[in-house]
């Protein structure tokens, strides 16, 4: 008889066919806490749908395709005429359409519409994050088209349909529409006051054409870009479409597509304007960042939201793997150590969904007490959540051992991920300068900061203990720049622990302030206090196959 060399033993069996969202209890709490009464069980039903297709097979064989086969720049057709396309795998197409199809464009036009779309966005990234950059660009490019109503009574219907049509035509005749952005030149990345593209007014009202480059622009195949040039009045936001009303092509040159590290399924761009480049002004002349701002911070809370998915993915995953193999005589996730780094990871997860959805609430609630908190929390957040994401998924590999290090476990793709969102939409100094900014400038916001996390005061000392340690940071302006990182680190801290003391489980609430807060914790991941009760922590964020098969086919 022959012998048998290839038996497969103490192998965990795929992460496939489970429901995304309802496996995240960090995530459907937050539902549950902030959706409005009547409508929770058709936002629980939804969500429930899009977690379904989000970890179903044919969502995961998409993802591995879009990319393996990342978009390719068609300058020219065969007979030589400038086209400037962009090719994608039509996996990329199945992805982004779903996307739009389950409304994750749609926050502005819907009740509790942030909070929902965060949890889809959340829950969608999962399956790949790459199309989530113009998901992201759609949605909050509304805000900014509403400074010039004409635009956005023109513009938002599309921005927020459920259609996706990806070839370009007239708008006019699309059902629904996908937004970019190009801010950034070379000689200038985050400082945008320096840009050199110009704009020149044509005799029409509000009309320009433009001349110079953009050095990133994010999913350059979009119906229309958000722009800043340099108008006679000074900076100016304009939007310009990728084909005119009369069906030609506008001048919008991509002279190449950037060879990223990672968010390889999704096109970023360098693109030249001729000087014969058409454009419609957004708000006034000289007020271009002040209209583009509201984008910004929209697009900035996603950078919280795609990290927090990230995070959530690769803690999935490890403790998953930790559930089945074993090793030294157990399971990994019954042996003490282990067990320590994956509830260290799992905190992480839920600190960053929980705040994720705590900002979304705010933007629902919308009054000036909201707007003040925002002001704040999203740069301290976006600074924050986005720089543990990639140590986080770096552990989370190695909990998987080789097979981690391995393309199929789509963990690669996630550490290659797992730097964008602390890169995009500024770094994080430019947060950190953003909150000193913010400190300076609007002292309603620091009041609003202060009344959100004092909600938990008294709840933990060492939470206690941690509110006061960062007013006497705030107390002492000596020198607060050199400092702002060391401040900034602090908010985002404080007020993760305040809103886990308000809603999470007393083990997650009390393994966080021990460890975040307390001092109780070493550098690394997996030196969380031994005393804890980590394996609630552990089982907690443990995601459940419920063998029903690969999902729907959508």
């Amino acid at each position: 008889m022959a012998a048998t060399t290839h038996s497969v033993t103490n192998q965990p069996p795929p992460l496939v066919g489970y429901d995304i969202f309802a496996n995240d209890l960090a995530l459907t709490e937050g539902i549950t806490r902030y959706i409005a009464a009547e409508r929770l069980d058709e936002v629980h039903d939804e969500l429930g749908t899009l977690g379904k297709a989000a970890g179903s097979a044919h969502a995961q064989i998409w993802a591995a395709q879009a990319d393996r086969h990342p978009p390719v720049l068609r300058t020219h057709d065969r007979f030589g005429h400038r086209i400037d396309e962009v090719e994608f795998h039509p996996a990329w197409h199945r992805l982004l359409g779903h996307a739009v199809t389950s409304g994750l464009t749609g926050a502005w036009t819907r009740p509790d519409g942030h909070v929902r779309r965060t949890a889809g966005f959340i829950v969608w990234t999962q399956a790949e994050a790459g199309h989530g950059c113009p998901l992201s660009m759609t949605h909050a490019a509304v805000p900014a088209l509403r400074a010039e109503p004409e635009l956005a009574a023109e513009w938002e219907p599309l921005l927020t349909s459920r259609v996706y049509e990806h070839e370009l035509r007239p708008v006019a005749q699309k059902g629904g529409a996908l937004a970019g952005m190009a801010m950034t030149e070379k000689q200038g990345g985050s400082d945008v006051r320096t840009n050199t593209t110009r704009a020149e007014p044509l005799a029409a009202s509000g009309e320009y054409v433009l001349t110079g480059h953009k050095w990133f622009c994010s999913a350059p195949m979009s119906d229309a870009f958000l722009v800043l040039a340099q108008a006679p009045g000074g900076l100016t936001c304009f939007l310009l479409p990728r084909v005119l009303p009369d069906g030609s092509r506008n001048a919008f040159r991509i002279q190449r597509l950037k060879d990223k590290l990672g968010n390889r399924s999704n096109a970023s761009a360098e693109v030249e304007f001729d000087g014969r480049t058409w454009a419609r002004r957004v708000g006034e002349e000289g007020r271009g960042v002040a209209t583009i701002i509201e984008m910004v911070a929209a697009t900035r809370l996603d950078c919280v939201s795609a990290s927090a998915a990230v995070m959530r993915q690769a803690v999935a995953q490890a403790i998953h793997h930790s559930a089945y193999r074993e090793a030294f005589g157990g399971r990994l996730i019954d042996k003490p150590l282990m067990r320590n780094v994956l509830a260290d990871l799992a905190l992480e997860s839920e600190a960053a969904t929980t705040l994720a959805l705590r900002l979304a609430a705010a933007y629902d609630g919308g009054t000036e007490q909201d707007r003040h908190f925002l002001r704040l929390a999203i740069p301290a957040a976006k600074y924050w959540v986005t720089k543990r994401c990639t140590p986080m998924v770096a552990e989370a590999l190695e909990c998987l051992g080789g097979n981690g290090y391995v393309e199929e476990s789509g963990l690669p793709r996630l550490l290659r991920e797992a730097p964008l969102n602390s890169i995009w939409e500024g770094a994080g100094n430019v947060q950190a300068l953003d909150v000193l900014r913010a400190l300076r400038r609007e002292p309603e916001a620091l009041n609003a900061f202060l009344t959100e996390v004092g909600a938990a005061r008294g709840a933990d000392h060492r939470l206690d203990r941690a509110i006061r340690g960062m007013l006497t940071e705030l107390a002492d302006l000596e020198g607060i720049e050199a400092r702002a990182r060391r401040l900034v680190e602090r908010m985002a801290l404080v007020l993760q622990g305040s809103l886990l003391v308000r809603y999470a489980p007393s083990e997650v609430a009390d393994a966080f302030c021990a460890s975040r807060l307390g001092g109780d914790a070493g550098a690394a991941f997996g030196t969380l206090p031994h005393t804890l009760d980590l394996a609630a922590v552990v089982e907690r964020a443990r995601p459940v196959v419920d063998g029903r098969g690969p999902g729907p086919v959508f």
